[in-house]
């Protein structure tokens, strides 16, 4: 395991100095899912929450999220990032209603998106939650979880199919 960076020699937290890190190409992909009661999916489905248009709102959300990461995760370097791709997939089955939700975020700079990519899809559960929550409370969200990155020191990483 490495050494842990983010805190300077007094063991205080301090955010990373990147400066005389290289400038590459760096792209991260995340995932989560929200599961729903059969209601919900299918008022979602015809457009039919009280709120409006749940995915599209959730879609803006997410975009949203990952722009403003750096405000609400503390060591988070403000990145310009240069493409965020949202994606929603229905997991249907024996009674269950899952919407699974992924993002690609794409920067070019000194550190990675996973942090950007992570917000993205966990917002959009969130505003999912948020726009359907008076029909039901006992929606479950997650996992969340990292399945790709690249660029960086790091290099690159892909998260084992069974593990997702």
């Amino acid at each position: 395991m490495s050494e842990f960076t983010h805190f300077n020699e007094q063991g205080r937290a301090n955010m990373v100095d990147v400066s005389d890190k290289n400038t590459t190409s760096r792209t991260a992909r995340a995932a989560s899912s929200i599961r729903v009661n059969e209601e919900i999916y299918e008022k979602i489905q015809a457009g039919r929450i009280g709120k409006g248009d749940v995915l599209a709102v959730a879609q803006v959300a997410g975009i949203m999220a990952a722009k403003q990461t750096s405000t609400i995760i503390p060591m988070c370097h403000p990145l310009p990032l240069s493409g965020i791709d949202i994606s929603f997939d229905w997991n249907v089955k024996a009674q269950t209603y899952t919407l699974e939700i992924t993002a690609a975020v794409k920067t070019t700079g000194k550190t990675g998106v996973e942090m950007e990519a992570l917000t993205c899809v966990s917002a959009v559960a969130l505003t999912v939650y948020d726009m359907c929550k008076a029909l039901d409370k006992g929606m479950v969200i997650g996992p969340t979880y990292l399945t790709e990155k690249t660029g960086g020191k790091s290099g690159d990483f892909i998260r084992p199919q069974e593990e997702n």
